[in-house]
């Protein structure tokens, strides 16, 4: 916990270094700056779980949400099997994210599946880094599978700047059919509509009961410029916090920027970690 606050980081990467392609390397260095990630990987570029759960313990992080990707593209593949160590060595703190890319899976959601009985309590799609739509109808059995298996989705919303990127993907208005076609499902736009989607991503989250809002990669000082057309508060019901780890200066720094916003007691619980506990109540 951080502060008495019970703290869910819902958007972190801790992949094996040899999948990955040299710019997820560059961007790390360049947004991590100072902060320790490295002293969790040893020189084979092997995360050692037990840095890795003594690092978030002494972030005061309670949860982890561990991301995977199957993206050629842009990053490289970084199997879920390899965040399995970390589950192993404490199911309290870490859990799984699925990832499924249509271009490398099918049918899809029987890869959605399998992940899932891995023990996934979320998927994660990135439309940028593997170039398609999310509104695909080829996706549509994995959205029906997420709610029948009471999963949240998360999709990157927003800019990256990865070489083999398509960034008109991350835009959220290619959500808005599917929010409406799954009413049930929760979706979770991860990054917000970072770049020149806030207003849209915010106009989603604020209309419908089944958006939400990550905040991974965004400087918490700087979220009310970045909505400011919205009343502030009432938006951040819908945030979910993270990091977007390891590309941040550290998660109990962002968390304690956070609380510097003056938003409302019962609004700061939500977005630090209950909004993750209803979204994924395993967690609690």
């Amino acid at each position: 916990m951080i502060d008495g606050h019970f703290v869910v980081d819902a958007h972190v990467h801790a992949p094996r270094l040899p999948t990955l392609k040299p710019a997820w390397l560059q961007w790390a260095h360049d947004f991590a700056g100072a902060y320790p990630w490295r002293s969790v990987y040893s020189a084979a570029g092997e995360v050692i779980p037990a840095a890795m759960d003594e690092l978030m313990e002494s972030e005061g992080v309670d949860r982890v949400l561990l991301f995977c990707e199957y993206s050629p593209r842009a990053t490289g593949i970084q199997p879920i099997e390899d965040n399995l160590s970390l589950v192993e060595h404490n199911p309290a703190r870490f859990r799984l994210v699925a990832n499924v890319n249509p271009y490398l899976h099918h049918p899809a959601a029987a890869e959605v599946a399998r992940q899932l009985d891995l023990g996934a309590v979320a998927l994660k799609i990135h439309p940028v880094h593997g170039a398609f739509s999310p509104a695909d109808k080829e996706l549509y059995p994995v959205y029906q599978l997420c709610l029948e298996r009471g999963v949240p989705v998360i999709l990157h919303s927003g800019t990256s700047s990865f070489p083999g990127s398509r960034t008109s993907f991350g835009n959220p208005e290619l959500l808005s059919d599917v929010v409406e076609d799954f009413p049930a499902l929760q979706f979770v736009f991860a990054h917000g509509g970072r770049g020149w989607w806030y207003d849209v991503a915010a106009f989603l989250a604020l209309a419908r009961d089944n958006v939400w809002l990550d905040l991974a990669g965004l400087p918490p000082k700087k979220l009310p410029e970045y909505y400011r057309r919205f009343d502030f508060p009432r938006l951040a019901g819908k945030f979910v916090f993270g990091t977007d780890w390891p590309g941040v200066p550290g998660v109990a720094k962002n968390v304690r920027a956070l609380l510097g916003l003056g938003l409302p007691e019962d609004v700061l619980s939500g977005v630090l970690g209950g909004n993750a506990v209803k979204l994924m109540p395993g967690l609690a």
